[in-house]
């Protein structure tokens, strides 16, 4: 299905701009250009989703919604909804070649305030907002309305929530804070129309040049999540939403005591009783963003490492069976043969390697760790990888 090509691993965020982050702006499109100059084929991303505790794309508030730091002041210039003045003078981060979270977070609310406000007072742009709504109603409502609640706990996590109430979705009070919150949940929808507007007009772009995006999906999603609001039967919960067992990985050689993620795990048995709706949706989704997806972590489908909720380390902990074939046997039944990258690294026993071969999905090398074993045999090395891998520097 791939065929042998090369890209450019590259995050959006780490393109040069003057808003602190990179955005899907002239820094994106010049990118791509660059990527045709060197004839590359892929252009290589992390996920696209909004990053939560710790600013990291694999603990994200939702498995759908984009991140807005994402979205380019220029761009939305350019649609008549800003005014140069309502950024230039803005101190984004005093170096420019690191992210400055925390500045970036509370510096560009006002100016995106500024931009939904000069949107919905314009009619001639509500009709594709319309539609994008329409189109996107599965997540968008439970999205905008999980980051309006949210905030309005002062951004605590969804555990914190001082009303167990909205915690538990009552729906008298779900009706309360939609009235209450009508304004800041269309914030939150106007403000995801802007990022995949934005998002696919960059993709096309690249697309009609001969570039394709290959996407990045994290395995899980973070316990302060719109998922583990709306969906808690998904996963292996306590009646007020706080993980009973939590990811990581045992000790390795990158970590002594293992590495605790902290994601709640999953439910299996309901995913399975579901049918893996949940995945199939969310692959789905992840496909009309991108034309190839990696799915991290995959040696988590065959086996995942189970911590204790409360564990302050990740070394005490157990393997437990994933889904294995049956959750890639569903996707494959609804959604068809699909162009996926496996992430296949670190733990891999035979187990993992069967599902990797029974998926028929390429896994990655990293030539870096063929140079570290000194056999000179490792399968990571240049002339030993094999057919249908994806080789990583």
């Amino acid at each position: 299905m791939l065929t042998r090509s090369s890209g450019v691993l590259m995050h959006i965020t780490s393109l040069p701009n003057a808003f602190g982050i990179g955005s899907f702006g002239q820094s994106a499109y010049d990118f791509v250009d660059f990527l045709v100059e060197t004839k590359q084929t892929y252009w290589q991303i992390l996920p696209l989703t909004t990053t939560s505790y710790g600013d990291s794309p694999y603990q994200s508030f939702s498995a759908v919604a984009g991140n807005t730091h994402l979205i380019d002041f220029d761009l939305l210039t350019q649609m008549g909804l800003l005014k140069e003045s309502d950024y230039a003078s803005v101190n984004f981060g005093d170096d420019p070649t690191s992210v400055d979270y925390e500045r970036i977070f509370y510096a560009r609310r006002p100016i995106l305030e500024t931009a939904v406000k000069n949107f919905l007072a314009n009619q001639l742009l509500q009709a594709d907002f319309n539609h994008f709504e329409k189109n996107n109603r599965l997540w968008l409502d439970d999205f905008a309305e999980f980051m309006a609640i949210k905030e309005h706990f002062g951004n605590q996590a969804l555990q914190k929530w001082d009303d167990k109430k909205a915690v538990a979705r009552d729906p008298k009070t779900l009706e309360k804070y939609r009235t209450m919150l009508a304004d800041q949940i269309q914030y939150f929808k106007v403000t995801q129309y802007f990022f995949f507007k934005q998002w696919s007009e960059l993709k096309h772009y690249a697309n009609q040049k001969g570039i394709k995006i290959i996407g990045d999906m994290p395995i899980y999603v973070a316990a302060d999540s719109v998922e583990v609001w709306t969906k808690p039967e998904l996963f292996q919960l306590d009646k007020e939403r706080n993980p009973l067992f939590v990811a990581g990985v045992p000790a390795d050689q990158f970590s002594a005591t293992g590495q605790l993620w902290g994601n709640p795990l999953y439910d299996w048995e309901e995913h399975k009783k579901q049918g893996y709706a949940w995945w199939i949706h969310r692959i789905e989704e992840s496909f009309k963003i991108y034309d190839v997806l990696r799915i991290d972590h995959f040696k988590g489908f065959s086996d995942y490492w189970q911590v204790d909720g409360k564990a302050d380390i990740a070394k005490y902990g157990s393997w437990q069976p994933g889904p294995g074939y049956d959750l890639f046997k569903a996707v494959k039944e609804q959604l068809g043969d699909l162009p996926i990258i496996a992430e296949d690294l670190g733990n891999i026993d035979d187990k993992a390697r069967k599902l990797l071969a029974d998926c028929h999905y390429p896994g990655m090398k990293i030539l870096q760790f063929g140079f570290e074993d000194v056999s000179g045999k490792s399968l990571d090395s240049p002339h030993y990888c094999i057919p249908h891998s994806i080789v990583y520097t």
